[in-house]
């Protein structure tokens, strides 16, 4: 399975804010599109992300307000990025292992969409699942072997 799979299921919405956007109005964005990241785009560039990890660091720095900071002060300006084409294992692996919970899908310089480690999850599950019956499925209809072995017909009367 590829990432293209899931930006297929997932549609094409896509938010996104630029680095001088203060962080204020882009966690009232988060919150009224219910989102727990923010593409950030510096003329029709990826220049970074923001996820609620960053968001949390900066109001702890800041003793519990956000201040009056812009995105471009606390946003992940390095973010894994993957392609249309990347298989769902390899996507999985990255990560896990830089511990991503967004990652932006790009082909060239060209912003497709972002998937999510749920988005990665249910798509294993939905995969795993259409498996699962199709092994059933293959189970419950197995042909019956004709040349299986019959029981020994026996010559004794019965009774």
């Amino acid at each position: 399975m590829k990432v293209t799979n899931i930006l297929t299921a997932k549609g094409n919405t896509l938010y996104t804010v630029s680095s001088d956007t203060p962080l204020s109005q882009a966690l009232q964005t988060m919150a009224e599109k219910d989102i727990g990241s923010l593409v950030v785009m510096d003329h029709g560039d990826l220049v970074g992300m923001l996820t609620f990890r960053e968001v949390i660091q900066v109001i702890v720095r800041n003793g519990g307000a956000v201040g009056s900071v812009t995105v471009r002060s606390v946003m992940d300006d390095s973010p894994l990025t993957c392609t249309p084409d990347t298989e769902m294992d390899e996507v999985r692996r990255m990560m896990l292992g830089h511990h991503a919970r967004y990652m932006p899908v790009m082909t060239q310089r060209t912003l497709m969409g972002v998937i999510s480690f749920y988005d990665v999850a249910k798509a294993v599950v939905d995969s795993q699942d259409f498996e699962n019956r199709m092994l059933k499925a293959y189970i419950r209809d197995w042909p019956a072997d004709d040349s299986a072995p019959q029981p020994l017909a026996s010559n004794q009367p019965a009774g």
